[in-house]
């Protein structure tokens, strides 16, 4: 039975690089993606069941009423992520051990509801000013944004003290070979 690992982390904390370092440098963890629902179509090559289990706004709305998801959100009017339990259990249960990059509510509640069978990993930058040099050096969002997620960092870094570890990403290479240390030991307990 696999287990769970919730990697939960600010925009520009470095979390999705250090979880696709872990995926693909260690195949010996026998580390998935959970594949999440989407209300939103498809983008280009996405297929059904592969990148997201793609619903209409409806149905994922019957879904919520059913108690059928791990966690969810409404990130705008009837545009909906979300993690559906039976898809968690089927994975653990082919021995993957199911990843999930997720905002900080949304690992809160999923180590919540799986306890000592997950492990929650809070990814923290240094500081919200090298946070600001990252997100102003990747050039990807205008001014206004920029603060906009730093205001939101602020607010989710209230949420570190939850999660069963912090890593704090000063040095990625430090902060990748902690994040393995951490997950292995927990694979192995």
């Amino acid at each position: 039975m696999g287990k769970l690992i919730i990697f939960s982390a600010p925009s520009g904390s470095g979390k999705s690089t250090i979880v696709s370092w872990l995926m693909n440098e260690h195949p010996e963890l026998k580390l998935a993606f959970s594949i999440s629902c989407t209300s939103r179509a498809p983008r280009g090559t996405e297929r059904n069941g592969v990148e997201y289990f793609f619903l209409t706004a409806d149905e994922f709305k019957q879904k919520i009423q059913a108690g059928e998801f791990l966690e969810y959100e409404e990130v705008y009017k009837d545009r909906f992520y979300g993690t559906l339990k039976s898809q968690v259990e089927t994975q653990t249960a082919r021995g993957e051990n199911v990843v999930f990059d997720v905002d900080v509510k949304g690992g809160c509640n999923i180590k919540r509801q799986y306890g000592d069978r997950a492990l929650s990993l809070f990814i923290q930058p240094p500081s919200i000013e090298e946070l600001r040099n990252r997100l102003v050096h990747r050039a990807t969002d205008a001014p206004e944004v920029i603060e906009q997620r730093l205001a939101k960092a602020s607010y989710e870094l209230t949420f570190a003290p939850q999660f069963d570890h912090v890593v704090v990403n000063d040095d990625l290479e430090k902060a990748e070979e902690e994040t393995y240390r951490l997950v292995k030991e927990f694979l192995e307990k």
